[in-house]
Protein backbone atom coordinates (compact mmCIF):
# COMPACT_ATOMS: atom_id res chain seq x y z
CA UNK A 1 0.00 0.00 0.00
CA UNK A 2 1.84 3.23 -1.33
CA UNK A 3 1.33 6.43 1.01
CA UNK A 4 -1.18 8.07 -0.62
CA UNK A 5 -3.73 5.65 -0.33
CA UNK A 6 -2.94 5.42 2.88
CA UNK A 7 -3.77 8.70 3.30
CA UNK A 8 -7.00 8.93 1.14
CA UNK A 9 -7.93 5.70 4.08
CA UNK A 10 -6.99 7.40 6.75
CA UNK A 11 -8.75 10.71 5.43
CA UNK A 12 -12.24 8.94 4.87
CA UNK A 13 -11.75 7.10 8.27
CA UNK A 14 -11.56 10.12 10.04
CA UNK A 15 -14.56 11.89 7.85
CA UNK A 16 -16.67 8.47 8.54
CA UNK A 17 -15.73 8.92 12.46
CA UNK A 18 -16.56 12.94 12.81
CA UNK A 19 -20.18 12.17 11.23
CA UNK A 20 -20.68 8.35 13.06
CA UNK A 21 -19.21 9.66 16.14
CA UNK A 22 -22.31 12.31 17.80
CA UNK A 23 -24.95 9.87 16.68
CA UNK A 24 -23.14 6.77 18.44
CA UNK A 25 -22.43 9.15 21.69
CA UNK A 26 -26.31 10.49 21.34
CA UNK A 27 -27.23 6.52 21.26
CA UNK A 28 -25.12 6.13 24.24
CA UNK A 29 -26.29 8.65 26.23
CA UNK A 30 -30.13 7.54 25.41
CA UNK A 31 -29.23 3.93 26.97
CA UNK A 32 -27.88 4.88 29.84
CA UNK A 33 -30.92 7.27 30.82
CA UNK A 34 -33.27 4.78 30.15
CA UNK A 35 -31.30 2.09 32.02
CA UNK A 36 -31.23 4.86 34.82
CA UNK A 37 -34.64 5.62 35.06
CA UNK A 38 -36.08 2.59 34.66
CA UNK A 39 -35.53 0.43 38.07
CA UNK A 40 -35.09 -3.14 38.23
CA UNK A 41 -38.23 -3.51 40.83
CA UNK A 42 -40.32 -2.58 37.46
CA UNK A 43 -39.49 -5.50 35.31
CA UNK A 44 -41.21 -8.05 38.20
CA UNK A 45 -44.04 -6.25 37.82
CA UNK A 46 -44.31 -6.26 34.15
CA UNK A 47 -44.24 -10.44 34.05
CA UNK A 48 -47.41 -12.44 34.43
CA UNK A 49 -45.61 -16.18 34.63
CA UNK A 50 -47.26 -17.42 31.32
CA UNK A 51 -44.84 -19.42 28.97
CA UNK A 52 -46.40 -17.66 25.90
CA UNK A 53 -46.36 -14.01 26.70
CA UNK A 54 -43.59 -13.58 29.14
CA UNK A 55 -40.48 -14.50 26.33
CA UNK A 56 -42.79 -11.59 24.42
CA UNK A 57 -42.86 -8.72 26.74
CA UNK A 58 -39.08 -9.35 27.80
CA UNK A 59 -37.94 -9.14 24.33
CA UNK A 60 -39.97 -6.09 24.32
CA UNK A 61 -38.50 -4.56 27.35
CA UNK A 62 -35.21 -5.78 26.05
CA UNK A 63 -35.49 -4.04 22.87
CA UNK A 64 -36.43 -1.04 24.49
CA UNK A 65 -33.66 -0.76 27.27
CA UNK A 66 -30.69 -2.18 25.19
CA UNK A 67 -26.93 -2.40 26.76
CA UNK A 68 -24.17 -4.12 26.72
CA UNK A 69 -24.30 -8.28 27.91
CA UNK A 70 -22.14 -7.52 31.14
CA UNK A 71 -24.96 -5.18 32.25
CA UNK A 72 -27.59 -7.73 31.04
CA UNK A 73 -26.18 -10.50 33.02
CA UNK A 74 -26.39 -8.61 36.10
CA UNK A 75 -30.14 -7.32 35.96
CA UNK A 76 -30.63 -11.03 34.56
CA UNK A 77 -29.90 -12.52 37.85
CA UNK A 78 -31.39 -9.58 39.68
CA UNK A 79 -35.28 -10.40 37.97
CA UNK A 80 -34.94 -14.44 38.69
CA UNK A 81 -34.52 -13.16 42.52
CA UNK A 82 -37.28 -11.36 42.03
CA UNK A 83 -39.20 -14.28 40.54
CA UNK A 84 -39.41 -13.30 36.89
CA UNK A 85 -39.04 -16.31 35.25
CA UNK A 86 -36.06 -17.93 33.32
CA UNK A 87 -38.62 -17.58 29.73
CA UNK A 88 -38.51 -13.99 30.55
CA UNK A 89 -35.15 -13.60 31.50
CA UNK A 90 -33.49 -15.68 28.84
CA UNK A 91 -36.07 -13.55 26.02
CA UNK A 92 -35.08 -9.74 28.17
CA UNK A 93 -30.86 -10.44 27.59
CA UNK A 94 -30.89 -11.92 24.29
CA UNK A 95 -33.38 -8.58 22.87
CA UNK A 96 -31.15 -5.93 25.59
CA UNK A 97 -27.94 -7.28 23.86
CA UNK A 98 -29.13 -7.75 20.02
CA UNK A 99 -32.36 -5.32 19.29
CA UNK A 100 -31.88 -1.78 19.68
CA UNK A 101 -34.84 0.49 19.31
CA UNK A 102 -32.69 3.34 20.99
CA UNK A 103 -30.07 2.71 18.34
CA UNK A 104 -32.60 2.00 15.28
CA UNK A 105 -32.51 5.75 14.17
CA UNK A 106 -28.44 5.61 14.00
CA UNK A 107 -28.35 2.66 12.76
CA UNK A 108 -30.80 3.46 10.04
CA UNK A 109 -28.60 6.18 8.74
CA UNK A 110 -25.39 4.55 9.11
CA UNK A 111 -26.59 1.13 7.54
CA UNK A 112 -29.72 1.95 5.98
CA UNK A 113 -33.36 1.90 7.17
CA UNK A 114 -34.54 -1.38 5.40
CA UNK A 115 -31.58 -3.16 6.70
CA UNK A 116 -31.82 -1.85 10.56
CA UNK A 117 -35.58 -2.64 10.48
CA UNK A 118 -35.30 -6.21 9.10
CA UNK A 119 -32.01 -6.79 11.60
CA UNK A 120 -34.32 -5.57 14.47
CA UNK A 121 -37.07 -7.35 13.83
CA UNK A 122 -35.59 -11.12 13.03
CA UNK A 123 -33.17 -10.60 16.21
CA UNK A 124 -36.40 -9.59 18.13
CA UNK A 125 -38.13 -12.93 16.80
CA UNK A 126 -34.95 -15.02 17.34
CA UNK A 127 -35.09 -13.55 21.04
CA UNK A 128 -38.03 -15.08 21.95
CA UNK A 129 -37.44 -18.21 19.68
CA UNK A 130 -34.36 -19.04 21.35
CA UNK A 131 -35.59 -18.53 25.17
CA UNK A 132 -38.50 -20.78 24.62
CA UNK A 133 -36.04 -23.19 23.12
CA UNK A 134 -33.23 -22.20 26.18
CA UNK A 135 -36.33 -23.37 28.62
CA UNK A 136 -37.39 -26.26 27.00
CA UNK A 137 -33.86 -27.54 26.91
CA UNK A 138 -33.19 -26.69 30.39
CA UNK A 139 -36.33 -28.37 31.47
CA UNK A 140 -35.40 -31.84 29.09
CA UNK A 141 -32.29 -31.95 30.76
Amino acid sequence: MDRKTLKSAAIGLLNNMKTSLPLLLGVLLIIALINNAIPPEFYARIFTGKRLIDPVVGALVGSIAAGNPLTSYIIGGELLQQGVGMLAVVAFILAWVTVGVVQLPAESIMLGKRFALVRNGVSYLFAVIIALLTVLTLETL
